[in-house]
Parts: C-alpha cells; structure tokens; sequence
C-alpha cells in the first residue's frame, strides 16, 4: 500500500498537507498522534472512505479494514456475520473444486486454478474454520452462542465480533483503528500474536503502549515535527527515545536560529554601521580624508547589505517555533471532609451483571478494579455513580458527597454547538476556562463537537465532568481514545489529586505502575 502527497482536510482545518507513505507486506505500521492529529481520517483515506483533495493511495484488491459498527441488522445473528466473513473463501474452494475437474482438457481453466490456488494459500483457505473458531475464542467470543441475535449483544461484544470477522477473512492488508478497544489482557495478547504472524502489511492506531510495542515494526507520528509527520523504525519503545532527541534538535536549532536573527537586527542596525571615521581631518589632508571617506562607505554598504540579505534569507526561511504540547492543568478531584467512608456498599445485586458483598472507599483511596470483559467492572462504576439502582442494595454516599463518572461512550447534549459553549453551559461561571486545563488545542476550542475526533469529545467530556472537580471521580477505561501523552499525564494526575478515585482499566502500562489497592472482578464476583 502507498500513499503519494495526500492532502486532505475539513471545513475548517487542514488536516495533510502532503504526506505520502509506503507499507510493504510484513510490515506493522502504529500510527501515533494527538487527539485531532488525523489518525483516523489517514486511516479512512487509506480504505478509500474519504477521498484526499490532492494526491492518491495506491491500495491493492483485497484490503480489509475494522469498523466499528456491524453493517448487519440486529436481526442477523452471530453466525451470520461468521458466514459472511468465510463467504470469499468458501467460494474459491468451491471454485478450484470446479477448476481441478477442467484443467487438464483447458488451458484457461490452468492458468485460473494456479491465481487462483495462490490466493487461497495466502489465504489459508484450508484452514478457515478452524482460524474461525481460534479467532472467536481468542477475541473471548467462544462463549457467545452462534445463534445469537446481533441486538441482544453488548457494545464491546458487537465490537469484537466486527473484529473477528475481519481477522477471519484476513485480506492481505489490515486497517485498524483501534482494535484494542473492548479486549481484556487474554484477548490483546491473542491478538498480538495473530497480528506479528501475518505475512501481509498492517497499518493501525492504538492507544495502548504495550499492544504498540509487541506489534509494530516502525511507527508514524502525526504530532508536529520540524519535517511534517515523521516515522521511525522500531517499536513504540524505539520511537519515544527517538522522539525526544529529535523534539530537542528541533528547540536546539530554533534557539539558534533566534540567536543569530537578533544578531543580524542588531548588525543592520548599529554594527554594520559602526566604524570609526567620524573625527576631523588633519591640516592639509582634506583629499585624502575625502579619499578613505569614500572607500569606507563602500565597505559600510557592503556589509550592511550582506547583512540584510542574510537576515531577509533567514527570516523567510527559519524554522518555526515548536509548538507547546498539550500539558494537563486541571485538578482531577475536590476533597470530601471527615474520615469516615465517603462511599460504602453492602450485598449489591444486579441480576446476572454483579453481585458484591462490601466495598468500601476513603475519601482519598486510590481503587483499579479489574477483569476480564464482562466482568461487571462498568456496572460497579454506574452503581457508584448513582445511574444504576440495584435489585438488592445498601449503597451509601456520605451527605455532599460529589461523585463524577467519566464513561466510556461520550454522550454530548448538542453536537453542534461548539466545545467552548458546551462547557460554559455545563460547567458554569466560576469553572475555569478551559482554554487553561490543557484538554483542548485552542484552534479546537470554538470548533462544533460533532466536528471533533472521538478523543477530542471524551477530552471535552473530562473537561465538564472536573470543572467542578468531584469528591469521588470514577473513571471507566479513562485511556481509551486518549493521546498517548494524555494518558500518562493522567495517571501522574491521579498521584496528586486530594479526592476518591476508583477506575477500571485494561491499560497494561498503566496498571504496571499502578500502586494502590485492586479490586479483581469475575462474572461480577469479587475473586
């Protein structure tokens, strides 16, 4: 696959200007970048969702790439979309069945069966329905009836499904944005190794730094740099040493080039000009003082003139200041008064989904609950949160408390106004600005919601939820959609703020340093 000179952008944003690359078969290529920086438009770009201004992609025929909802009704079952998955393949074997019978009376039906019998080698034609049900047990599916209605799935199961339907058919090129999204610690690793085994290219964007590091063989940063978007051999790992030695060339070089600028002002404007040839002549000597006069103007003029042209030429020419990254300022949480528990629950039921005889949160702990999916991890959150009541309870908030969640799918009241407005009319007049939380590129401030990436919202989403910040702050896999910088600018935050803070995660570099307590859910049970 190859991308020449792609230019692409929406109404009110340039988003490429550019950018070409290429990925050959057996390479993995992480795409990287701040929320907005376009890794999901290059992503769509490259499957010929959107259609680039200037410049084209060059894709081969058998490219697949992960969406993220099913293009089935919900009346159709799990089986179906199976089916669908294995449809191509099936074929070709009915195909070469049919072939194998004429080859040897017609030379056509040769030379198809041999294009033919290639693509299905590359395919693993043979081995499909194995790779099926290897894929639906990897991807935590096996447990999901094939008969299964579509409607009656949850969202991260209807995400994994769309994802094992694609790894299924395994065209020789994969797009995928965000494929980690909805997969416990069993199902990221089965497709860490799914992903290293292929023999085609692979592009993908992903927030989790682990998965980045298994699978990759180079990585594309969309972020600014002194050479437009650049990519780096290596895994993540690789990239982030590489990154820092070239972000500091870069504030090297325009720290020069501002020195020297300002050197060249100062030249044209009193160096250059600064020659001492302003005392009278001696007696007798009028000629020859008119005489030098003139030759030192020459030289006077000279030199301010190379001076100036070597100030126009850097000026026009000077390597831009790099721009501030986005840093975290806000305050995660408030501080609930007293010692007593701020949050407490006794012999929680919520049929089929939880059932929890105590827990128990300070109003400063510290709690990653985790499991596998459907772990009931989500609705102890809500629970928490107050939006769930359960069948059987002794749920207690202490009197005040205020307790925030951050979900996972960001509902927003109106799209269409802009994030700015969106959170002056939640937040209120003594919040503050949130130009100075660090949530938000400024450009991005008085864009239309609808307008942002699904980083962008969940960042303004956390923006309303701590501009009053809560007592309690419950965080449902707060680093989903998040820049990698972002997420680890949160979880520095977390040791800082004076509140409750209880968040569940499959994050593997976050939980590496975590160092507070757990809570470890199966099947909605405490273990």
């Amino acid at each position: 696959m190859r991308a020449v000179d792609l230019v692409f952008s929406y109404r009110d944003r340039l988003v490429f200007d550019g950018l070409s690359l290429t990925v050959s078969p057996g390479q993995r290529l992480g795409v990287v970048g701040e929320n907005g920086a376009g890794k999901s438009t290059l992503l769509r770009l490259l499957a010929g969702l959107e259609e680039p201004l200037a410049g084209h992609v060059e894709r081969g025929p058998d490219v697949g790439v992960l969406v993220q909802e099913l293009p089935f009704p919900g009346s159709a079952t799990v089986s179906d979309v199976l089916d669908d998955a294995l449809a191509e393949i099936r074929a070709a074997a009915a195909r070469l069945d049919v072939l194998a019978t004429r080859m040897a009376e017609d030379e056509a039906a040769l030379a198809e069966y041999g294009q033919l019998l290639d693509w299905a080698q590359a395919h693993d034609l043979w081995d499909a329905d194995r790779r099926a049900d290897l894929v639906c047990s990897g991807l935590g599916l096996d447990g999901v009836a094939r008969t299964r209605r579509l409607d009656t799935l949850s969202g991260g199961q209807r995400s994994r499904l769309a994802l094992a339907a694609l790894l299924v058919r395994q065209p020789e090129t994969l797009l995928l944005d965000e494929p980690t999204n909805h997969l416990d610690d069993a199902g990221m690793e089965f497709l860490e190794r799914h992903l290293s085994g292929l023999s085609g290219a692979v592009v993908l964007s992903s927030h989790d730094r682990v998965f980045l590091d298994a699978v990759c063989t180079s990585i594309l940063d969309l972020d600014p740099a002194l050479g437009g978007p650049a990519r780096y051999g290596g895994a993540y790992s690789d990239y982030l040493v590489q990154k820092r030695a070239e972000r500091a060339r870069w504030e090297q070089r325009y720290a020069e080039e501002q020195e020297e600028l300002r050197r060249l002002r100062e030249s044209v404007a009193v160096t250059a000009r600064s020659v001492a040839h302003d005392r009278a002549p001696r007696d007798n000597a009028k000629m020859l003082y008119d005489f030098k006069g003139g030759r030192v103007q020459k030289q006077i003029s000279r030199r301010v003139r190379n001076a100036q042209q070597r100030l126009d030429d850097l000026t026009r020419d000077q390597v831009r200041k790099p721009p501030a990254p986005l840093r975290f300022a806000g305050t995660l949480t408030g501080r609930a008064a007293g010692d007593e528990p701020v949050l407490s629950l006794r012999d929680v039921r919520v049929p089929g989904r939880l059932a929890l005889e105590r827990l128990e949160g300070t109003a400063s702990a510290r709690l990653l609950v985790l499991g596998g999916n459907g772990a009931g991890k989500s609705t102890l959150l809500t629970v928490l949160a107050g939006r769930l009541a359960p069948s059987e309870r002794v749920v207690h908030r202490r009197r005040g408390a205020r307790v925030g969640l951050l979900e996972q799918d960001v509902r927003l009241p109106d799209p269409t106004r802009t994030a700015r407005r969106i959170y002056e009319e939640a937040a209120g007049a003594e919040a503050p600005p949130l130009s100075e939380l660090g949530l938000l590129q400024p450009k991005d401030l008085d864009r239309p919601a609808e307008a942002l990436s699904v980083g962008q919202r969940r960042r303004l989403a956390l923006a309303v939820l701590i501009a009053c910040p809560p007592d309690v702050l419950l965080l449902d896999e707060p680093t989903n959609h998040l820049s990698l910088t972002l997420a680890e600018e949160l979880f520095d935050a977390l040791g800082t703020a004076p509140g409750a803070v209880v968040l569940a995660s499959h994050d593997r570099w976050l939980r590496r340093e975590w160092q507070g307590a757990c809570l470890r859910l199966a099947d909605g049970r405490a273990v």
